[in-house]
């Protein structure tokens, strides 16, 4: 009885593994000057309105994630940024999407929020606090430790 729910459960993680290699990518850039981390207001959807989140966007069929990060903050923030290493974890947003984030830096240019309600430079001590997006509050550790 034991081995079998323990073969069941592993078939259903083997399934889970194989859905999320499938899944389609959503980016965000950590990005960080001066031991600051930048943030963007969201102003729509209205379920959302107002909550925090990285820039960034869902990386377009054949287009690697890097470089979706770099078109995402061009188009919300107006500025070139150069993409470093992934910052915590994947994180599963629906059954066929995954939120990934990387650190990032500027490369010229003042961001400006073109897309969003506001843009916010935060302290370490300050983005536990802001009212994130449920997503990217679980990479608020990962954010922490990216500004120390």
């Amino acid at each position: 009885m034991a081995l079998r729910v323990l073969e069941q459960r592993g078939d259903a993680l083997a399934k889970r593994c194989e859905a999320l290699n499938q899944a389609c990518v959503v980016v965000g850039a950590a990005i960080v000057r001066d031991g600051l981390l930048l943030a963007q207001q969201r102003a729509y959807p209205e379920s959302h309105a107002g909550q925090w989140e990285l820039p960034g966007g869902r990386v377009e069929p054949g287009e690697e994630p890097v470089d979706a990060l770099v078109r995402e903050c061009d188009e919300e923030l107006g500025v070139p940024v150069v993409v470093g290493d992934q910052v915590g974890p994947d994180i599963p947003l629906k059954e066929d999407l995954l939120l990934r984030v990387y650190a990032a830096k500027l490369d010229g240019g003042e961001p400006e929020a073109l897309e969003h309600k506001a843009i916010r430079w935060l302290t370490a001590a300050e983005i536990p606090a802001l009212d994130w997006l449920p997503a990217d509050r679980v990479l608020v550790p990962a954010l922490e430790a990216l500004l120390r």
